[in-house]
Parts: structure tokens; C-alpha cells; sequence
């Protein structure tokens, strides 16, 4: 209904916050039929929202939240005070920047991020060596590396098969390179981990597309509706795939 959140809804819920056709409910897993049920949050009824849909290019530092217990800069700092509730489409971790989708349509949303929509996601990457074609051919063919675990877990998980589906040298210095790395699927710190698993170290990583949707001269930390035409060309990319 683009209210809130799925965890925010699930706290109103289990707070018995929320009523169903007058009912109080507190399991959040409990179906609902639309339109047919009445749903009111502390006694005012729960109307669909107008879809909002934004593009923001993300700065490096700012993490992809609606709270930090850190107290660190979130991406909902960036936004305009007073606008409806709108999430993250995807995730950006914190040392990575560029291009960002927000919504309140989640229906959408799921679409852009689920796999099965392999909408290429493009990121310029800046690395800690001068890469030649030998590395590119092995991040594009992939390796076993590491899952992601906090610090505080003793336990090793399986490794996972990790890969991109392209990579081309941009530019180079003496010591450092920019790639264009396209992934086709997303994992967690996928292009870190697996650039770390052929000893590479990842300075800078800028996501610069998502299908048709290109970040472009969006200043770092400016955020802006998505126009029509942009939002029906990735509409149209996901009806391609479908």
C-alpha cells in the first residue's frame, strides 16, 4: 500500500496498531484480500498511496537505511523533509556510491530486484592494480569465494560461485584501473568479494546504470523523480524479460 515498510508494518502489527475489517490482527503473515478487506492503522483507514518513484546518486559513507544505531548519514537524510514513505529498490553498502531507485511501490520494486528480471546493473570500479585482459577473463568466468559474515560468527560458510557477465578496462595509471563491471544478478558484495578472491582490492565502486536507467550528471547526493519516459523504459525492459 506504500505506508511504511514491510519491518515498520510488521511492528504496527504485532503493537496492535492495525485493524482488519475492525479486527485487531497481530500476526503481519496474515493474508489480506485487496480490495475487498478494510485496513485502518491506529483507527484511520489505510488508502493506497500515489507512487512515487525517485533516482538519487548515493555518496560514499551514506548507508542504505531507514535507521543506524550508528548514527551515521542515511540515504532517508537526503531526502525531502515531509515526503510519503519511500524504500530502497536493492542496496548500495556503505563504501559504494551512484545510482539508487526509491519507491513506494514494492510490487515494482520486487520486479527491478528479483533475478529473474536480469535488468544489467552497470558500475565503474576503481582497482588497486593495473588489470590486463587475464583478469578480466577471470572475473568474468568466475571463482568460488568466501560469504559475506559479521565479525562476530566463528563459523566458515560454503563458498559461493561468483561472477559478472562482463568487464572492460576504462582507463588505467601506474598503479590503479577503472573497470566497467555489468552484473546480471545480485549477491552480496559480489563485485568486492570476488575481485578480493583474485587479490584485487576494490577503491571505489560507482554503480552507473540500472537497464535502461542511467545515473548521468545526477550530483553526488541529489535526489529527483524519475520522468515518465525513464520510468516506462524500464517498465518496458521488464516486460522484454518477462
Amino acid at each position: 500500500m506504500g505506508y511504511c515498510s514491510r519491518s515498520q508494518a510488521a511492528v504496527l502489527i504485532r503493537a496492535g496498531r492495525v485493524t482488519v475489517n475492525e479486527r485487531i490482527v497481530r500476526d503481519p503473515e496474515r493474508p489480506a484480500r485487496m480490495p475487498q478487506d478494510r485496513i485502518e492503522v491506529d483507527g484511520s483507514p489505510l488508502d493506497k498511496q500515489p507512487a512515487i518513484y525517485l533516482i538519487m546518486n548515493k555518496p560514499r559513507g551514506v548507508v542504505t537505511t531507514a535507521s543506524d544505531e550508528k548514527r551515521r548519514e542515511t540515504v532517508y537524510d537526503l531526502l525531502e523533509p515531509g515526503l510519503p514513505w519511500v524504500g530502497p529498490v536493492g542496496r548500495l553498502d556503505k563504501a559504494s556510491e551512484g545510482l539508487l531507485l526509491l519507491t513506494n511501490d514494492p510490487e515494482w520494486a520486487a520486479r527491478v530486484t528479483e533475478p529473474v528480471s536480469h535488468l544489467d546493473k552497470k558500475y565503474h570500479v576503481q582497482v588497486d592494480c593495473v588489470a590486463d585482459d587475464d583478469l578480466l577473463a577471470r572475473i568474468t568466468r568466475g571463482c568460488a569465494a568466501e560469504t559475506s559474515v559479521g565479525r562476530e560468527s566463528f563459523e566458515r560458510e560454503p563458498a559461493e560461485h561468483l561472477r559478472v557477465k562482463g568487464a572492460r578496462l576504462l582507463r588505467h595509471g601506474d598503479k590503479n584501473s577503472w573497470l566497467e563491471i555489468t552484473l546480471d544478478e545480485g549477491k552480496n558484495r559480489q563485485i568486492r568479494r570476488l575481485l578480493e578472491a583474485q587479490g584485487v582490492q576494490v577503491l571505489r565502486l560507482v554503480r552507473v546504470s540500472i537497464g535502461p536507467l542511467e545515473l548521468g550528471d545526477l550530483k553526488k547526493g541529489s535526489v529527483r523523480p524519475l520522468t515518465a519516459v525513464e520510468k516506462e523504459e524500464i517498465d518496458r525492459a521488464l516486460r522484454v524479460v518477462a
